[in-house]
């Protein structure tokens, strides 16, 4: 009984160590090579294998991970 209210405690501590880690963030990280267009603010950001997607509003915008170039803007309606 007691081995089990220790795993529960040590559960418990973890679960809240991690949503203070995750909610503490200070928001997204743009990496350093892309530079947005005028008037684009990152809502959030996704990694390929060789492209970054970068959310704003109703539009992602795709970018090449090696040189940070646009590729393609996507709409969404």
């Amino acid at each position: 009984m007691t081995t089990l209210t220790v795993v529960m405690i040590a559960g418990l501590v973890t679960v809240i160590t991690l949503l203070v880690i995750r909610l503490s963030d200070d928001g997204v990280t743009i990496p350093d090579q892309l530079t947005l267009p005028d008037g684009v603010t990152a809502d959030a950001v996704t990694f390929g294998t060789n492209w970054t997607a970068v959310v704003d509003g109703n539009q992602i915008l795709i970018f090449d991970s090696a040189t940070g170039t646009l590729r393609k803007t996507v709409l969404i309606d």
